[in-house]
């Protein structure tokens, strides 16, 4: 994964210039697949963390924690891997909405748009609505994917022909100033989100 990538979160390291010189909307032609995710989802408003190992994810997750005073707090999480992976920080795992954050892994993350693609595999039934206001994404660089349609095809791959319920994108993130005012986001639900990207290519 590019250098430059390496612990983006809160402006820790600018992107590179040209791209304000280029507008909001005008990504250069053929900009590498995670590039384009990058830029995408910082503008739409998501914090991203870039971990090279393991003990990195699990550090920039306490990192999380420590900077929203999360310790001691209510997870809301489904998936029985992230609730082991997790079990050593001082937080409690539940399926209550009332919880501070979720946890929850992705099918996909799309470079076009910079947006999460989730199922029923991550979030059952739920609607967005439904599960807190913050949110924190576990993503592999292998899930990178350069559209939806690519992102959808490789589901279908996946799951032999079946397609899973509940398919949906967060694409609209807290601080992108895209909330209200773009008929483009009618009807989406603007989550607080923390995305830990762990290399495994």
């Amino acid at each position: 994964m590019r250098q430059f990538i390496k612990k983006l979160f809160h402006g820790q390291k600018q992107v590179d210039k040209n791209e304000d010189e280029r507008g909001k909307y005008m990504p250069a032609p053929d900009v590498p697949t995670d590039e384009k995710f990058m830029m995408n989802f910082k503008e739409n408003g998501g914090k991203f963390l870039y971990c090279d190992s393991e003990e990195e994810l699990k550090e920039n997750f306490k990192f999380i924690l420590d900077e929203n005073n999360w310790f001691g707090s209510k997870a809301f999480c489904f998936d029985p891997g992230l609730k082991k992976r997790f079990e050593t920080f001082n937080i409690e795992i539940c399926q209550h909405s009332s919880a501070e954050f979720f946890i929850g892994n992705c099918e996909y993350l799309v470079a076009n748009t910079g947006a999460v693609l989730v199922t029923s595999d991550q979030i059952k039934e739920k609607k967005l609505f439904e599960l807190p206001q913050n949110f924190i994404i576990i993503a592999k660089t292998s899930q990178l994917v350069d559209t939806i349609g690519e992102g959808l095809h490789g589901i279908k791959s996946k799951k032999n022909n079946q397609i899973p319920t509940n398919i949906t994108t967060l694409k609209t993130f807290e601080g992108s100033g895209q909330e209200e005012g773009n008929f483009l986001n009618y009807g989406s639900t603007s989550k607080n989100l923390y995305l830990l990207l762990l290399e495994d290519l």
